[in-house]
């Protein structure tokens, strides 16, 4: 079973209008709602995957039992630390011209007991458990090395799997983790480098790997991904499928990648299972997740090579 710890669960709506006039009447013309935050991305991946996960972390007591639902349905197991108030919302407005308008809202701020319960309840969980997941930002009340004090709970041997950036994923990196997940940028921004070729991200993933990284995953979007451990290096390119949707695929691949690591696969079968389900992810509509299936069926088409 894999634990994945939820800080940031997030309700999205996105809404599609003809024309978004500031002080009018917008008419509506789409609306999709979806049920996220990225660990729980994870954990529902997961399931798809037929790999046990259960899920963690902090749910608010107005419009909570809506992740409990959805979470059911997935057939993922669940836990959370009740708090006061409500999920935090985003709503995404699309006009016409594709220009894209949000409005982010703030859930309520998590209370110090319920901050030190959830380091404990970690802690009691992660015991039985194949792998641990942290994957969100962090809710209001958290400091930066909240992410540390939940992960200094986990077992010595138990893997860690976190996908962060900044100051967040460093602090991480004090514990030792076992597989880092950065998209391009965000390994830019966390080492305040520039990445220009294949030397650079190389040596990028070798820094993480010296502040304690065992594995670093990099996302490339359409070009694929790359894995490194400081020693081996792997490349593998993603299939060119008709894309739907962005949105959810690098919380697939960091589903399928934790499957593969907690099964004890290589490096490069790591690195292969974390691009098919990425690229699963953005072939579905309407969805942040993918099928079992399509995984399938895109896993048995990749390669990798040694760079």
């Amino acid at each position: 079973m894999i634990l994945c710890v939820s800080l940031s669960p997030c309700l999205e709506v996105n809404i599609e209008v003809d024309s978004l006039s500031v002080g009018k009447i917008n008419k509506v013309i789409g609306r999709k709602t979806y049920l996220t935050g990225k660990t729980l991305n994870v954990a529902i991946g997961l399931a798809k995957l037929g790999c046990g996960s259960f899920a963690t972390g902090f749910m608010y007591e107005e419009n909570g039992r809506l992740f409990e639902q959805e979470l059911h349905k997935e057939g993922v197991t669940y836990k959370f630390i009740w708090n006061p108030g409500r999920v935090k919302e985003t709503y995404k407005f699309i006009d016409r011209r594709s220009m894209l308008t949000e409005v982010v809202d703030e859930a309520t701020a998590v209370t110090e007991e319920n901050r030190k319960h959830l380091i404990g309840l970690v802690g009691e969980l992660s015991k039985n458990c194949d792998a641990v997941v942290i994957s969100d930002s962090m809710m209001s009340g958290l400091d930066e090395n909240y992410i540390v004090e939940v992960l200094r709970s986990v077992p010595v041997g138990i893997p860690k799997i976190v996908d962060a950036d900044g100051v967040k994923l460093l602090n991480a990196l004090k514990c030792g983790v076992d597989l880092v997940k950065p998209n391009l940028g965000e390994l830019e921004r966390t080492l305040n480098v520039r990445i220009t070729d294949r030397d650079s991200l190389l040596r990028a993933c070798e820094m993480l790997v010296e502040l304690g990284a065992k594995r670093v995953l990099v996302s490339l979007g359409k070009d694929g991904a790359v894995i490194s451990d400081g020693t081996k290096r792997f490349y593998c390119v993603s299939m060119n499928v008709a894309m739907n949707s962005t949105a959810g695929a690098g919380d697939a691949m960091v589903s399928a990648s934790t499957m593969a690591l907690s099964d004890g696969r290589a490096l490069e079968d790591i690195l292969m299972c974390g691009v098919a389900a990425g690229t699963a992810s953005v072939t579905q509509p309407d969805t942040l997740t993918f099928t079992r299936e399509k995984f399938n069926e895109i896993l048995s088409a990749l390669s990798v090579k040694a760079i």
